[in-house]
């Protein structure tokens, strides 16, 4: 038995299903937030009606206080008031301020059902407030929207990979495709550029287009090896984090998302409102690093294909879309219309230009959010498609792509709230910040990613879990926010390389199996992790 087949077998005897990783690490993370975590009060809670509170601050510099007697939380940063009681924020009715050597506000609030503590219980309350916690993180409105998002980009991708266009320009490619070594490098290369761009597109176009070249080495009776081909088709899973679909790079693009994953105030404090574009994706560290995974990977690729041994490949017989004539009736006309189709993704496109060109942070890229994106997407699948039937069709075949992480997303966010409520963040954090320093902390982050990807293989799930430790290390230490975030961005998608889970479309597209893919993208792992290493140390 060869290593690959060894390793294979292994992954699969030792790793369970992604879901299912997904509920043990839920039980995992309750049981240290048991044993570890200590920011949960442990209290019982009784309500009382609305009354009226004043309360006279002061001071002369950014502090948190805490009035312990109510649990309402006074953030004073850069002349901002900010009130929590209990995770809501507070309605003001009132605020007199007055500035002299200090900062002196009288705040005059009112609380409705205020909560007060009246006595403590660990052995009982502590366990039925972190399964509170995970319920309400479980279905988190906010977070909701966040999967959502992530799906949809999923799909659309794969929705507009379907297209006619894109198949015409597969078509155009593949016969440039002479040989396993040219195959590799233009595979590779294009897989690349379009997961850059979309990382669902990027997928399935990966996939299509190692499709296309082994029928077109059927046809022509060329002999390449298939496998290193389909490896190439998912070299794009190694970038696509990096382009302006990654999940963590788009959603800290977002007014509140910080707000959202991160519970310790004084953390929060001092987070930027956003992230944008400009600071990540266009960053200098991450430009230099997708230029060089864009040109390296390929010539790799190119490289190894000469030294590989070719043989005849076998396919099944690919599946040739037909027109059915039908005579269609009344509505069905609309359904099936071109220039209906047509002018609704002109519109859409149309319209997410227009609104591009007038955000008032149109020159720093800020309208590039998970929103924007997926408009874009629709419009241009509107475009692509013949019609709406069509569109329609496509989603029907994508649709599965989004089943793998449907149910997982709402475990993640359950997870982290299980994770911020107990303390168990701060003690990570606290961790992290004592064992590393300003040179090594963006390494561990990245290797840190790259080993919790193994196991939590959605991006944007990974996320929700390590994004806000990841946050609150890079505070306690000083450190660039969004290199600590591209860093993570570089584990998660390193190790997709190693992680069977996003190559199952690709696997069925080209009807390859996993073990024989194996070899060439831990080859890809071992280019691309010198390359993010060395970005890494160099910026």
């Amino acid at each position: 038995m060869s290593f690959t087949e060894k390793y294979t077998k292994a992954f699969r005897t030792l790793l369970p299903t992604p879901f299912t990783i997904a509920i043990v690490l839920t039980i995992v993370t309750y049981l240290l937030s048991l044993s570890f975590g200590n920011k949960l009060p442990d209290e019982n809670i009784a309500i009382q009606e609305s009354v009226e509170e004043t309360l006279l601050i002061s001071n002369s510099d950014n502090t948190v206080w805490t009035y312990f007697d109510t649990g309402i939380e006074y953030t004073v940063r850069n002349d901002t008031l900010r009130l929590r009681h209990q995770k809501e924020i507070l309605d003001l009715k009132s605020i007199i301020s007055e500035k002299g050597n200090s900062y002196k506000t009288i705040i005059q609030f009112e609380v409705s059902n205020q909560r007060q503590v009246i006595s403590t219980n660990e052995s009982t309350s502590r366990p039925l407030q972190l399964l509170n916690h995970w319920y309400d993180g479980l279905w988190s409105t906010g977070l909701m929207k966040f999967g959502f998002q992530m799906m949809l980009m999923l799909l659309l991708g794969h929705v507009l990979a379907l297209s006619k266009p894109i198949d015409n320009l597969l078509n155009k490619i593949t016969p440039i495709c002479k040989s396993t070594a040219q195959a590799a490098f233009y595979v590779t290369l294009f897989t690349v550029l379009v997961s850059l761009f979309n990382w669902g597109l990027g997928l399935i176009f990966g996939a299509v287009f190692a499709r296309k070249v082994g029928e077109f080495a059927l046809r022509s009776n060329l002999k390449i090896n298939y496998a290193l081909v389909g490896a190439a088709g998912y070299s794009g899973m190694m970038v696509w984090h990096g382009g302006i679909s990654g999940s963590s790079l788009a959603v800290v693009s977002e007014e509140g998302h910080f707000a959202k994953i991160v519970q310790n105030q004084e953390v929060l404090a001092q987070l930027p409102d956003t992230i944008s574009f400009t600071e990540t994706v266009f960053s200098t560290m991450n430009i230099s690093v997708s230029m060089a995974l864009l040109i390296i990977l390929p010539l790799s690729m190119y490289l190894i294909g000469k030294k590989m041994k070719p043989s005849i490949i076998r396919l099944s017989n690919p599946q040739i879309e037909t027109e059915e004539e039908t005579e269609l009736m009344g509505a069905e006309k609309l359904d099936h219309s071109k220039l209906f189709t047509f002018l609704l993704g002109l519109g859409v496109v149309s319209f997410a230009v227009y609104k591009a060109c007038i955000h008032p942070g149109a020159s720093e890229l800020k309208f590039l959010k998970p929103d924007f994106i997926n408009f874009s997407l629709l419009g241009l699948v509107f475009l692509f498609h013949k019609n709406i039937y069509k569109v329609l069709e496509a989603v029907g075949n994508a649709i599965s792509g989004v089943s793998g992480i449907l149910l997982q997303f709402p475990l993640y966010f359950g997870i982290m709230g299980i994770m911020n409520n107990s303390g168990l963040i701060g003690d990570i954090s606290a961790f992290f910040s004592s064992h590393s320093n300003e040179t090594t902390y963006p390494l561990l982050t990245f290797f840190s990613a790259g080993v919790v990807n193994v196991f939590v293989p959605s991006g944007g799930g990974q996320w929700m879990v390590q994004g806000p430790i990841v946050l609150e290390t890079a505070i306690n230490m000083g450190l660039s926010i969004p290199k600590s975030i591209m860093a993570l961005a570089y584990g998660d998608q390193l190790t997709n390389m190693m992680q069977p889970f996003w190559a199952l479309p690709l696997l069925g597209i080209t009807g390859l199996k996993a073990r024989e893919i194996l070899p060439y993208t831990l080859f890809l792992m071992l280019v691309g992790a010198v390359i993010f290493i060395a970005g890494l140390l160099l910026f």
